[in-house]
Parts: C-alpha cells; structure tokens; sequence
C-alpha cells in the first residue's frame, strides 16, 4: 500500500500543547456534571460530552488496533488519524465557534486532509478483492480491532449528527468520520490480506 497521500502532512503540523501540571482527580464532576474548554459546566450525558466521549473511545480503539499486532504500514496510517481525532474531541469539547474552527484551521482537518483519506481507501482497494458481499467482521487480531473500531466511528458520527441538531459544528466534522469509517474498514481488510487471516463473508 503506498502510504504517500496519507503520509504527506509535515510533522510540523502537529499540535503540541502544554497544560500546567494538574491533579489526576478534581471532585469537581462529583455531582455529575464536567467542564468545557473555554469556559461552562454540563451534564456528562450532554449531546456535547456523548459526541467527544465517543471520539475519544474510538481514538482509544485505533491505539489498541496498534497494539495488539504491529503492523507498521497499517500503523503509520493510524497514528496521524489518532491526532486527528485529539483535534476534533477538542472542538466538541468546546462551545464557541470560532474557537472551534480554530481547532480544525490548527489541525490542518480541512478538504485536502478528506481527499488524503480517499486517496488512502483507493490504494487499499488497489490491494483487495472487489467486494461482492458483505464481510463479517474478524480475522487476524489486527483486523478484529480494526472493525471494531469502525463501528465505533460509526457511532461517533451519529452522536456528532445528533448534536449538529442543537449546536453548530462544522461540517467538515462529519464529513471526516464518515471517510475515517470507510478507511478502518479498507484497513481492517488489508490487515487481514497482510496477516493471511482472510476473509468470512455473509
């Protein structure tokens, strides 16, 4: 698979950011609420905190997709959608607009860095079979992950569409997790090609 077009951002454009040393426990969400960047407390089922607790669950999912059995084409892909999703959960996490297009200005997450996940699902197409049937969902441990982590960027998505109802998001946000969905399941497959697990299909 040639990494090249996912690959391509600078390391440069990573977002490195400092926070003051804090304390691992608060009690400040003891009641059942939790605070926003920029300021504001919600209850921690809010449409707000469901949206960024799911992308953080599907960040968590894609760094154990790296863990359980390495494979380093795959994992050079992973890495950068996992900055990615750090940059969204922030803009979720935060209720004034502009700070949250500052977020995706910052991240680089705009039209291009959708074509380069396009341009990532049409290389691993190149690699695979046509697909004529469903596939169920397994394989090698890396593949497993992999799906699992395509559900859960499904259900991210849908929490950022429930929100987007209430609260104006960006819509490139959405546009991004449903590509990201497509490429964890053309990476779950290739996994599978790569590991000599194969494919089960419905």
């Amino acid at each position: 698979m040639d990494n090249s077009s996912i690959l391509s951002r600078p390391k440069s454009v990573a977002i490195s950011v400092t926070f003051p040393a804090m304390k691992i426990y608060t009690k400040t969400g003891d009641a059942g609420d939790t605070g926003l960047f920029g300021g504001g407390r919600v209850p921690k089922d809010d449409p707000r905190v469901e949206a960024y607790g799911d992308v953080d669950e599907l960040n968590a999912v894609i760094g154990m997709a790296r863990a359980v059995e390495p494979l380093p084409r795959i994992d050079e892909i992973l890495v950068p959608m996992q900055r990615d999703l750090f940059s969204i959960g922030a803009l979720l996490a935060t209720p004034d607009l502009e700070k949250m297009h500052g977020h995706l200005s910052k991240a680089n997450i705009d039209e291009r860095r959708i074509k380069e996940l396009e341009g990532a699902i049409d290389q691993c197409e190149k690699e695979l079979e046509p697909l004529r049937a469903f596939i169920i969902p397994g394989g090698s441990s890396k593949g497993a992950v992999l799906h699992v982590a395509r559900t859960v960027c499904r259900r991210a998505e849908r929490r950022v569409v429930t929100l987007q109802r209430n609260v104006e998001i960006p819509s490139l946000v959405v546009v991004y997790l449903n590509r990201l969905s497509d490429l964890l399941f053309m990476l779950a497959r290739v996994a599978n090609v790569i590991t000599g697990a194969g494919e089960v299909t419905w």
